[in-house]
This record gives structure tokens, C-alpha cells and sequence, in this order.
């Protein structure tokens, strides 16, 4: 039977909520974000506001959002996910202005979310930068409830990370304390990152059922807003955080398509990040993996 589908007097299909990490540029904007999510088989897709590594952003009314709204419509997208710039840091206690600048963005994030059509906004926890996982947890509340004090249909979903550096959220019980403290927990929710839950120690590998069990035991599965699937190069609870191709890393296709096709997560979009690779005509040229990747997840096999 498929995956997908309910056993109630007569088969009901939910179809899978696949895509990618998709760009927003040009002139086209949005509109070019959902012509590339198409481009790719997918019938979801994930988009920063603007890059990732800035917070220059341009305007509401510069990014073409009628026009993918309309083309989302005539293509059957009904959900997509937003990602917050990875600069954004709550927890940082250090330096003032850092995180008053990360509560000032965020809340624009949110607006622009909003007006993009989304209601999940992901975003990394934030790093403590050696004041301690504490003192960073109690930060990114302070941001956390300064930002969602303003009604909005936007939820954040902060993000599992691998444990890189000082950041938080390797832990599922840091993502708890993070749910425990802030004064509006209804607005917030998880992304569930592969390859930052198996870098961070859990082992996706020899049963990933386990480790989503033990994500219940401590959130709540109905917590999880959206998944990024993506293999890791590296060994389970090696804190590193460098995604690897359908495949060829070390958690495995099994594990990854039995989590994409798990009936406990149906309605949620499934996001690939995983590396770009070199044309056989052109090394110096990338291109992108998500069409055929997307393929092989929607088909249960990787094709030679």
C-alpha cells in the first residue's frame, strides 16, 4: 500500500509534501521561487526573505507575491516555509546590540512572513558565544517573548541544531527549557533537521522511530512544523553540521525515506538542503540535486 494512503472503506491519498531550499532574486523574486520549486517536481518549497548571511531586505511590495501566490494556486502549492537569516542570535548575552538587533529583525521577519503567505518563520535557536547554555537559553526567552507579544499567524519553528560551536538546541531538552520559558508557547514550533539530530549524537541510523519517540517523550511530535532532510558527511555526534546528498552520507536513505514517509507526519513539508554538485560537461559549473532527489523519495529508490 502507499505509504500515503488510509485504509477507510475507500483509499484516501494524501500526497507528500516534498521541495527544497529554493532562491529569491531578480527581478521575478517569489514569483521565480515558485517557478524553481516547479522546476524541481515539488509541491512545496522553503525561501529566505532575502540572504542569509544579511538583513538587507527589499521591499514588501518589491517581491512579486501575487504573482507566485497565483501560480502556487495554479499548481496546487498550498504550504511553504519561510527561513529567518542565519545572523539572527537570541542568545547572545555579550554583546547588547547584537541581540537587539536579532529581536528588532525577527519581528520584521515575522511581518514579511506574514505577507508572503507563510505561517512557519524557522529559526536557528542561537549561539551562547561561551556565556553558557543557561545564560542562552534565558536570553533567547527574553527575545523570544518580546517578539510574540505581537499577535501574528506566524509561528517560529526553532530549528534542531548539531551542537557546533556554542549553539543551542542540540538537545532536544534545550528546545523543552526554550518552550518552558516563553510566555507564548502556542507560537512556537520545531524543525527537525536530519543531519543536525544525527551530528548532534541521535542515531537516525539504527531506528529512527526511537529517536522520533524520544522527540515526543520531550516536545511532542505535533510540535514539528516541518522536517529538513538532508544526510550528514559526518559520524553520528561528530558537531559539525555538513549536510551530504541523498546516499552517499552516513545516516542513509532507509532512515530518510522512512521519516518523509511516516504516517505521523503526513501534512508536513518535507525541505531539502543537501549539496549542490559539480555538471560532468562543466566541473566549474553546480547544479542542483532536489528533481532527482525528490524523485527518489517519492519512488523509495535511489536510481543509478
Amino acid at each position: 500500500m502507499n505509504p500515503l494512503c488510509k485504509p477507510s472503506g475507500k483509499t484516501v491519498c494524501q500526497p507528500l509534501l516534498i521541495g527544497s531550499h529554493v532562491g529569491m532574486s531578480g527581478t521575478s523574486m517569489m514569483d521565480g521561487s515558485v517557478q524553481e520549486a516547479l522546476s524541481y517536481g515539488a509541491n512545496t518549497f522553503m525561501l529566505y526573505t532575502g540572504a542569509p548571511q544579511n538583513t538587507r531586505r527589499k521591499p514588501v511590495d518589491e517581491l512579486c507575491i501575487p504573482q507566485a501566490q497565483e501560480r502556487m494556486r495554479q499548481n496546487n502549492i498550498t504550504r511553504f516555509v519561510v527561513h529567518a537569516p542565519y545572523i539572527i542570535n537570541l542568545a547572545n548575552t555579550v554583546k547588547p546590540e547584537v541581540f537587539s538587533l536579532a529581536v528588532e529583525f525577527l519581528a520584521k521577519e515575522i511581518e514579511r512572513t506574514e505577507a508572503m503567505g507563510s505561517d512557519v518563520l524557522i529559526l536557528h535557536p542561537g549561539s551562547h558565544v561561551g556565556a553558557g547554555t543557561d545564560a542562552g537559553i534565558h536570553q533567547i526567552i527574553e527575545g523570544l517573548n518580546e517578539v510574540l507579544s505581537q499577535p501574528s499567524p506566524v509561528r517560529i519553528a526553532l530549528e534542531t541544531m548539531a551542537g557546533k560551536g556554542s549553539e543551542i538546541g542540540k538537545r532536544f531538552e534545550e528546545l523543552a527549557a526554550i518552550y518552558d520559558g516563553v510566555r507564548f508557547p502556542d507560537r512556537l514550533r520545531v524543525c527537525f533537521d536530519t543531519c543536525h539530530v544525527h551530528d548532534a549524537g541521535y542515531d537516525l541510523t539504527a531506528n529512527p522511530d526511537l529517536v522520533l519517540d524520544e522527540f515526543d517523550k520531550t516536545l511532542g511530535k505535533d510540535q514539528i512544523a516541518v522536517f529538513h532532510i538532508n544526510d550528514s558527511k559526518n559520524e553520528k555526534g561528530a558537531a559539525k553540521d555538513r549536510h551530504a546528498n541523498l546516499g552517499v552520507g552516513q545516516i542513509g536513505f532507509a532512515p530518510l525515506y522512512h521519516i518523509v514517509h511516516h504516517p505521523d507526519f503526513l501534512t508536513i513539508p518535507k525541505i531539502l538542503e543537501t549539496p549542490w554538485y559539480p555538471d560532468p560537461q562543466n566541473p566549474k559549473k553546480l547544479l542542483p540535486p532536489y528533481r532527482r532527489e525528490i524523485a527518489w523519495l517519492r519512488a523509495g529508490r535511489i536510481d543509478a
